[in-house]
């Protein structure tokens, strides 16, 4: 809240206006498919970063595999920059080649 001055007649009067912040852009977490990652590796990863029980974490993981991508979540920049890093290190400690990604929601 920001406070104004406002001049009346010799004398002031602070007011106060109200000032709206945009909320910060939200950014897409995506899996994307590939050919070498088993899909029960990918349900464990959208378990183990995004939270999801094991029945829409098999949703996800099917709409990966037949689509070719999939919305694992949608948060804020720096959890999302957090999660793809976490997405990629796990992969590659587990010798797969699982890619994750984000876009501006």
């Amino acid at each position: 809240m920001i406070l104004m001055a406002t001049h009346k007649q010799g004398e002031f009067v602070l007011e106060a206006e109200r000032t709206r912040t945009k909320p910060p852009p939200l950014y897409k977490v995506l899996l994307l498919n590939d050919d070498f990652t088993p899909m029960e590796f990918v349900v464990i990863v959208l378990q183990s970063f995004f939270s999801m029980d094991r029945e829409r974490a098999t949703r996800i993981m099917l709409q990966v595999h037949r689509e070719g991508s999939g919305v694992c979540g949608v948060f804020p920049k720096d959890v999302a920059a957090t999660k793809v890093d976490q997405v990629a290190a796990f992969a590659r400690q587990h010798q797969h080649p699982l890619a994750c990604v984000m876009e501006e929601n």
